[in-house]
């Protein structure tokens, strides 16, 4: 039954359909959800093992722009995630990160704050980017933010848009040319397999699968999404107009 209930918040499908499809699939929940996207069921695509604990996530930027410091500390309760103590604790971890520290300084502070507030601490996760330039942003609640690394000096207010951009449309890939050949064969088995359920012939079943991919990547990859503030361009193009040698080296998004 447990299988069954993740199933069903996973896909949106029925108990019936998601007995049937863990079954076919053995109780592999991921093949499962194949199964029922194959056959058309599935209401949404939601994640397995959606992050549900308390906590902030921060993000602090040397002065050059060149090298960020992303982290992400979790706690047990929004209370503590809201108290201002909590909060400076995570910005120094997230400053401690710019010299490639931030896991040995929250081990080195952590037992002090557990004291404090009176909930235990994890650290979730952090990294530290370089690159010509950097931007960021991290949303007012703390809960979500990105970091992106571009290859040269750029508009300040455009680079922080197209981190709003990572926030807001998360994206997986930067490019299309990014995205695992495997991942786009499972995708085109599926529209195929949708595409045969609903009678399509045969002969136009490919030229349909071209517009499906598109429209798959124009989702899944920041460059091909269309630009939040401006719905009639693309973030390619917005950069290309901007600077035909700008290119985006590398993007990470950290959620609670």
């Amino acid at each position: 039954m447990e299988n069954i209930k993740k199933l069903r918040e996973i896909t949106g499908a029925g108990i019936v359909d998601c007995k049937k499809a863990l079954d076919e699939a053995k109780q592999d929940i991921d093949k499962a959800v194949e199964i029922i996207r194959k056959k058309g069921g599935a209401k949404a695509a939601k994640k397995i093992g959606r992050e549900t604990n308390e906590g902030l996530i921060d993000i602090v930027i040397s002065d050059d722009n060149k090298k960020c410091s992303i982290v992400k500390i979790l706690c047990e309760t929004d209370f503590v995630a809201r108290n201002h103590g909590f909060k400076n604790f995570v910005k120094d971890v997230a400053r401690a990160g710019l010299d490639n520290s931030s896991k040995e300084y929250f081990n080195s502070k952590k037992d002090e704050m557990v004291l404090k507030i009176g909930e235990n601490l994890i650290f979730g996760k952090g990294e530290l980017l370089a690159g010509e330039y950097i931007a960021s942003y991290i949303h007012s609640n703390n809960k979500v933010g990105s970091v992106v690394v571009f290859n040269k000096k750029m508009d300040e207010s455009l680079a922080t848009d197209i981190a709003m951009q990572i926030v807001a449309m998360s994206p997986d890939y930067i490019a299309p040319e990014d995205v695992p050949t495997k991942e786009i064969e499972k995708e085109k088995e599926i529209y195929r397999e949708q595409l045969k359920k609903e009678g399509k012939p045969e002969q136009i079943i490919d030229k349909i699968l071209i517009g499906k991919i598109n429209k798959y990547f124009s989702e899944i990859c920041l460059l091909k999404q269309i630009f939040i503030k401006n719905d009639k361009k693309s973030i390619e193009q917005i950069i290309k107009e901007t600077d035909q040698e700008l290119k985006i080296i590398k993007f990470v998004r950290y959620s609670l």
